[in-house]
């Protein structure tokens, strides 16, 4: 299929008419949850991430549990998480870039997930602003904040989103301490759970994880094994950088 013919095919498929068509879920962490027709059809077909999936599926009882969801996208796992969790459980879920942001409002809409508190805001280490460079359009997992060693390059379209420390969230009463979190936030992971760490360390979650820079892998090693955190590759072949792969993070004790 030439390029022509398929953006053509992708402009038909991003109609709204047609990319909001409900459809279910159809295996996978979300399963039978009502979802969206188009894009990233992989979630509701269950072949996006099916490792990490299959991990969640057991990795604990979710009944009542508390989940932060950090980089939410269209919803995928707090959806998933929000229907396993429970109306005892909780889930604040986070996602700045305002087109998924929007995505996410709509599938909690139709799962009836009262308990899933969404947020359009950036966990971080500090509360601001930033801007959240957009690299590959509309609905792109790869939206980011700065990387440590990036040159911000005129022309790059970006969004201009809020920053909060998620410690400030839980003082507030916003948000419940964390059982379990999810960051996949190309590389501003270590910042997330610098402004996050005081909770981390006396609630101790399992940390589910994705790296994405080696700043970001040093920075999530320097505040977390110093807890007796430690590092599992959800799959065989992580390379010894760490980059590009998912980890399971759980602190020594548990």
């Amino acid at each position: 299929m030439n390029t022509v013919v398929s953006n053509g095919i992708k402009r038909v498929l991003s109609l709204p008419f047609i990319a909001r068509l409900p459809v279910r879920v159809r295996r996978g962490v979300a399963a039978g949850a009502h979802w969206t027709f188009f894009p990233w059809t992989a979630y509701w077909r269950g072949t996006h991430e099916p490792e990490v999936q299959a991990l969640l599926a057991g990795l604990m009882d979710w009944t009542g549990k508390s989940v932060w969801d950090l980089g939410s996208h269209f919803g995928l796992f707090a959806v998933g998480l929000g229907r396993r969790v429970g109306p005892t459980g909780a889930v604040a879920a986070f996602e700045p870039h305002p087109d998924n942001f929007a995505r996410l409002r709509l599938h909690l809409s139709r799962n009836h997930l009262d308990w899933v508190h969404p947020f359009q805001i950036a966990a971080s280490d500090h509360t601001g602003h930033e801007r959240l460079l957009i690299y590959k359009g509309g609905a792109s997992t790869t939206a980011h904040l700065l990387y440590d060693d990036e040159t911000l390059h005129a022309g790059i379209p970006y969004f201009d989103v809020e920053l909060r420390p998620l410690d400030e969230l839980v003082d507030e009463g916003r948000i419940r301490p964390p059982d379990f979190v999810k960051i996949d936030v190309e590389g501003h992971g270590h910042r997330a759970l610098a402004g996050a760490i005081r909770t981390i360390r006396a609630h101790r979650p399992v940390i589910l994880m994705g790296l994405h820079s080696l700043a970001e892998v040093a920075g999530t090693e320097e505040l977390l094994q110093p807890l007796g955190y430690v590092f599992e590759p959800v799959k065989p072949g992580a390379p010894p950088d760490r980059i590009g792969w998912d980890y399971l993070l759980r602190p020594a004790a548990r």
